[in-house]
């Protein structure tokens, strides 16, 4: 059985705690997860930054009615202060590769850089 890495589990713990509609409602919360410098390529295809990503979750997230399904989380460190985690998500049949890269940043593991790649059930990138 792999030994058990806190860096990873405390991103893992940061990026489930990012799909909470609470935390993604909440411009305190969010943005205490959300590196100064962060970026985002979307399932949409559009660019974010931290501004961008932060009005539109806060001023627009409305309460999920069903949570993401996320599966195969799984993370590594890569450096002392960066952690990158792949998973995959599923929200309403909308399907997503996922990629984040956390750097510990100010005494706090933050998202530094989020990718998504949309899928079909047969695992194809789509769009």
């Amino acid at each position: 059985m792999p030994e058990r890495n806190p860096a990873v589990d405390a991103a893992i713990e940061r990026e489930l705690s990012l799909l909470d509609s609470e935390v993604r409602r909440s411009p305190t919360r969010l943005g205490a997860l959300l590196h100064a410098e962060f970026t985002e390529f979307g399932a949409s295809g559009r660019y974010w930054d931290r501004a961008s990503i932060m009005e539109a979750l806060t001023v627009k997230s409305e309460p999920r009615v069903r949570p993401f399904t996320i599966s195969r989380m799984k993370g590594v460190q890569l450096a002392p202060d960066v952690v990158h985690l792949t998973f995959d998500t599923d929200y309403n049949g909308r399907r997503a590769h996922r990629s984040s890269l956390w750097r510990y940043t100010d005494g706090s593991w933050r998202l530094y850089f989020h990718q998504a790649t949309p899928f079909d059930a047969g695992g194809q990138q789509t769009g």
